[in-house]
């Protein structure tokens, strides 16, 4: 942290009196040992999945079943390669474009569709259009506006984490968790450090700055719940569900609006609630009022200057975008502009477009500079979209290869399960997978399952699917579930313990949230009173 000093980072100090120094081209006996640690766990890590492959492909045998054997084999391989990060994570989300030919679970021709679909195209859309926000600072000017504006005086503590939370909420719909977590921390840290820190800060100090912490890593993963576009696992929710019922009712981005909006409001409510009653006591606006108020913010605010003609141009782009998702399908009673193209147009058509006007738009900065150019798109993260190509690959080998039925056995003791237990069971399922390996891991793992048993419970798939996906986002208890609980803990001012505690109590109140809304207001959403 700037202005702090050597003596209190976490580098050792050298006394150079009592410890004499090596010369340049030795090292510390211990050097070559850690590195060889290291190298050998890595290596370890690398060839565990061709291991693990090679293994099952010779000695496993899935009731005379070879494709549903490879496909077995090829999960092996890439879901170690995901969990010990053997490999970067968009590598091993291109090993199916060369494990599914090779153990002939499909041509190079078919897996290599599923890494550029509408799904994808929307992804690429929103990701160049988020980029345009961040460039030109207008993601930092919105969240400092909403943050004054709930710093009140006289302060109230509970109405700034508010502010700061609901403003973190709102940035996750429109752009990815961990991007909006990264964006709003700063915000947050920049309240924080006008606080007494260390041995000098009273418990509330102390208590608020978790809350704070702890809200914004939380609102981030709660943001992303509420539309299609917020993260990728409900992407893969609407791909998969489009690979496996063509012929079905697509989840569109205002279908899952209609859903998911409400359920992460209740959970925003939650938090609040959570937090409210853990760190703040009745003395924190009394004690924490000398410290915070608008000034800086607005401070910050003036640094920033009037919003110029790129920044309204990108707003307009961005709100237009998020009018044509909503309208695109409306009900079966009110089609949508989308009908008038005979349904060939998805929202990855208007998300491409859209950020297409970015490119021809003049900035009226430079002479000749447009809002954005490819240069400025060199932060794509294409690891997040090759992991979204993966997911719909597997999903569609497990599927084809048989391996669902297979795996679906042994979730066999659900098919007598009462209906109103279906939904808390296959979230709890998820829920608890997500602790241990990435969201989007989970997902693509449990949902062909899911599809399986809901077959054979003969319920709607979704009953099972969209708790499984949102399951797969409670990812509350470690700071390894999830990148901006990594983010959070990174500051140092919560602990694991923090997490556990906020956590587990918000971790349940999804379940419940889900269990009751699934049954109510997802069967008019998604009808899964039918089947599809």
């Amino acid at each position: 942290m700037a202005g702090s000093s050597l003596k209190s980072s976490s580098f050792p100090v050298v006394d150079e009196q009592k410890t004499p120094l090596l010369p340049l081209h030795q090292s510390p006996p211990s050097f070559h040992h850690r590195f060889r640690s290291v190298l050998t766990l890595k290596s370890l890590s690398i060839v565990s999945g061709p291991v693990s492959c090679m293994l099952i492909f010779f000695f496993v045998d899935v009731g005379g079943r070879p494709l549903c054997r490879n496909m077995l084999a090829v999960l092996s391989w890439v879901f170690l390669w995901w969990m010990t990060e053997a490999v970067p994570m968009a590598v091993t989300s291109m090993a199916p474009l060369f494990l599914f030919p090779i153990f002939g679970i499909s041509s190079a021709d078919e897996v290599a569709k599923f890494y550029m679909d509408d799904i994808i195209a929307l992804v690429l859309g929103s990701f160049i259009i988020v980029l345009a926000v961040e460039h030109y600072n207008i993601h930092r000017r919105v969240a400092l506006n909403v943050t004054s504006l709930f710093c009140g005086d006289p302060l109230n503590t509970k109405l700034l984490l508010l502010g700061i939370c609901g403003t973190t909420v709102f940035m996750s719909m429109w752009m990815h968790n961990t991007a909006a977590a990264l964006m709003m921390m700063p915000v947050a840290t920049g309240v924080l450090q006008r606080l007494p820190d260390g041995d000098e800060a009273c418990p509330e100090v102390k208590q608020f700055s978790k809350a704070v912490v702890l809200g914004v890593v939380y609102s981030a993963t709660i943001g992303g719940m509420a539309t299609l576009t917020g993260t990728g696992v409900n992407l893969i929710l609407a791909g998969m569900w489009e690979s496996y019922f063509p012929e079905a009712e697509q989840i569109s981005f205002s279908t899952w609006l209609f859903f998911g909006f409400p359920l992460a409001l209740f959970m925003f409510f939650v938090l609040l609630s959570i937090l409210c009653f853990l760190y703040c006591s009745k003395n924190s606006d009394k004690e924490l009022s000398a410290y915070l108020d608008r000034n800086h913010l607005r401070r910050e605010l003036e640094l920033l200057g009037p919003m110029a003609f790129a920044e309204r141009m990108i707003l307009l782009i961005f709100g237009l975008l998020v009018v044509l998702w909503m309208t695109r399908r409306i009900t079966n009673d009110v089609p949508g502009w989308g009908s008038l193209f005979h349904g060939h147009v998805g929202d990855g058509t208007v998300s491409v477009l859209m950020a297409t006007f970015l490119f021809i738009i003049p900035s009226k900065k430079n002479q000749g500079e447009m809002l954005m150019d490819w240069s400025k798109c060199k932060k794509l993260p294409w690891n997040i979209i090759l992991l979204l190509g993966a997911g719909f690959a597997i999903a569609s080998g497990v599927r084809t290869s048989g391996l669902t039925d297979v795996l679906s056995a042994g979730l066999d003791f659900l098919k007598g399960a009462p209906y109103l237990a279906i939904t808390p069971v296959a979230c709890l399922i998820s829920a608890a997978i997500t602790e241990f390996t990435s969201n989007n891991a989970t997902t693509t793992l449990v949902l062909p399952l899911l599809v399986e048993l809901a077959k054979t419970m003969r319920v709607h798939p979704l009953l099972l699917m969209v708790p499984g996906a949102i399951g797969a986002q409670f990812s509350f208890l470690l700071p390894t579930s999830t990148p901006p609980n990594v983010v959070g803990f990174a500051t140092g001012r919560i602990r694991i313990e923090d997490m556990i505690k906020a956590g587990a109590a918000l971790k349940i109140a999804g379940v419940v949230a889900l269990s009751l809304l699934m049954p109510t207001l997802g069967a008019f959403v998604f009808k899964t009173n039918k089947q599809p």
